[in-house]
C-alpha cells in the first residue's frame, strides 16, 4: 500500500503514474458512478463497492460498457474498473476512498443519516494508515467532522489528520449524463492543511478548476446555501408567473427580455427539483438545531409548494372554458422525467402533482418518450403509448419540456382527443397561437 498523504504532484502528473493508486467508490449510485468514470478515465485503478445485490448487478453492466468504450487499445489495456460487494475489502486495498452515500429525507422532512453512518462503519473496518477519505455527497454543517469522523476513527482505530486524511467536496450529477458532474468548478474543504493539499491534488486530476475553503463545515454550508438560493429564485419566478397570469402578460417574454438586457436572470417557473427539496430540509434541520428560523427559505418553500395548486387552477379554468367538469375529465400528462431530454426518474414534486390530480379528475394517464410503458407502470403511473394516452383526453398537460414536444402534432392529438380539449403547458414549449389554431383551449404557467 502506498501512502497517498505523502504523494507529490510529480507522482500523479502522468496517466501511468496515477495508475499506481487505487480509488474505492463506496455505495456506487449515480453520483458514485460518475466519479468512477472520472477517476477511471484519469488513469486511476477504480473499485466500485456496493452491498446492494441489485445495484451490484447494474454496476457489472456499467463496468462492461465502460471497458468497451471506444478508445485506443493501449488505453483499453490500462483500464482498471472492478466491482465488489465487500466495502471493507475494497477500502483495505485502496489509497483513496470516495464516499458517495447520500442522506435520506423521510416523509416528515427529517434527515436520516443512518445509511451514511453504516457506510462509514464499513469504511472504517478496512481503512489503512495513510489513506485519504473524501465525501462527495451533501451533508449538513458539522455532520462529517462531528459524526462521520468519530465513526471512522472508532471503527478503524486510527485518528483523522494524524493517520488518515479527511476532506469533503460535494458534487451533483448532471441529469441525464450518467458520467458527468454538473459543477464546472469543484469546491473542497478538509480537516487540515495536508488533507486539503492532497484532496485538491487528487481532485484536480478529474476536474480542472478547484476552489479551496478553510474547513469541511464551510464547504457543507456552501452547497446548502447554493440550493437555498436556487429555491428562492424559483419562488420569485413562480410568484412573478402568477402575477403575469393576472396582469395578462407573458412571463416568458419578460424572462427573455430581462436576460437579453441583463436586467435580471431567473429560472423558468415550475415545480421544485428534488435536489433543491432535499437540501432545503438538510439546511432547515441544521437551522432548527441552532435555534434559527430561516424565514426567507420557509416563505420560498410555501410559494413553490403552491405551484401545484396553481397548475390545477389552470387545468380547472381551461376545462371550464371547454364546458367540462374536472371530476368527469380524463387528464393526459405528457412528460414525467425529472429533467428534459433525458431519462431521469421523476421526483417528489412530479409524483405529488399526479397523485393530487388522481383525487380530482376521472383518470390520469402518463406518457414520456424516455420511459417504456412497463417502466412507468413500475413507477406507479397509469401509462401507455402516446396515441392511447391522448385518446379521448379532455386535457393535455405538458409537464416536461422535452425538445421533441416542439414537433408534437397537435393536429393529430386533436383528432384523438375528445371534443374541445384543453392544453396546459407548464414548460412553455408549445406555441399558444399554434395550440389555439388547432382548437385547443390553451393555458400556460405565467402566460396571461
Amino acid at each position: 500500500m502506498l501512502n497517498i498523504m505523502e504523494v507529490s504532484e510529480e507522482d500523479v502528473e502522468s496517466y501511468e503514474g496515477r495508475g499506481r493508486y487505487s480509488v474505492t467508490i463506496v455505495e456506487c449510485g449515480g453520483l458514485g458512478i460518475s466519479h468512477a468514470y472520472l477517476f477511471g478515465n484519469a488513469g486511476f485503478k477504480v473499485i466500485c463497492a456496493n452491498s446492494n445485490p441489485h445495484m451490484l448487478k447494474q454496476l457489472t453492466k456499467i463496468r462492461r460498457r465502460y471497458l468497451e468504450d471506444e478508445c485506443s487499445e493501449d488505453v483499453k489495456r490500462e483500464k482498471s474498473f472492478a466491482v465488489t460487494s465487500s466495502i471493507r475489502k475494497a477500502v483495505s486495498t485502496s489509497e483513496i476512498i470516495i464516499i458517495s452515500t447520500e442522506a435520506v429525507i423521510d416523509k416528515r422532512g427529517r434527515t436520516d443519516y443512518s445509511s451514511l453512518e453504516k457506510t462509514c462503519k464499513e469504511v472504517g473496518m478496512g481503512l489503512n494508515r495513510g489513506s485519504l477519505v473524501i465525501f462527495v455527497t451533501q451533508t449538513g454543517p458539522g455532520i462529517i467532522e462531528d459524526i462521520m469522523r468519530s465513526i471512522l476513527e472508532r471503527t478503524s482505530g486510527l485518528e483523522a489528520s494524524k493517520d488518515f486524511g479527511l476532506a469533503s467536496s460535494p458534487a451533483k450529477v448532471r441529469s441525464g449524463k450518467n458520467f458527468e458532474v454538473s459543477d464546472a468548478v469543484r469546491v473542497v474543504g478538509a480537516i487540515d492543511s495536508t488533507s486539503l493539499k492532497i484532496a485538491r491534488l487528487i481532485l484536480s486530476k478529474i476536474q480542472s478548476e478547484i476552489v479551496e475553503v478553510s474547513n469541511i463545515r464551510t464547504v457543507e454550508a456552501l452547497g446548502l446555501f447554493r440550493e437555498a438560493k436556487n429555491e428562492v429564485n424559483l419562488a420569485i419566478a413562480n410568484e412573478f408567473a402568477m402575477m403575469c397570469e393576472k396582469f395578462k402578460i407573458d412571463f416568458l417574454e419578460i424572462l427573455k427580455a430581462a436576460e437579453r438586457s441583463r436586467i435580471f436572470s431567473l429560472p423558468s417557473p415550475g415545480l421544485v427539483a428534488d435536489s433543491i427539496r432535499s437540501n432545503y430540509y438538510l439546511l432547515l434541520e441544521e437551522s432548527e438545531n441552532a435555534n434559527l428560523s430561516p424565514r426567507l427559505m420557509l416563505v420560498a418553500r410555501k410559494i413553490n409548494d403552491e405551484i401545484v395548486d396553481q397548475i390545477f387552477r389552470l387545468i380547472k379554468d381551461a376545462l371550464k372554458v371547454c364546458g367540462k367538469t374536472v371530476r368527469r375529465s380524463k387528464v393526459s400528462v405528457i412528460g414525467i422525467s425529472q429533467k428534459a431530454n433525458c431519462k431521469v426518474a421523476p421526483g417528489a414534486s412530479r409524483r405529488n402533482l399526479v397523485n393530487f390530480l388522481r383525487k380530482k379528475v376521472r383518470t390520469v394517464q402518463v406518457y414520456d418518450p424516455f420511459f417504456s410503458r412497463k417502466e412507468l407502470v413500475e413507477l406507479g403511473f397509469e401509462a401507455d403509448d402516446l396515441s392511447r394516452v391522448v385518446e379521448g383526453t379532455d386535457c393535455l398537460i405538458i409537464l416536461v419540456g422535452h425538445s421533441r414536444f416542439e414537433r408534437l402534432s397537435l393536429k393529430r392529438v386533436k383528432l384523438l382527443a375528445k371534443k374541445s380539449p384543453a392544453l396546459v403547458d407548464v414548460t412553455h414549449i408549445i406555441d399558444p397561437l399554434k395550440a389555439r389554431k388547432y382548437g385547443f383551449v390553451y393555458r400556460g404557467l405565467g402566460r396571461g
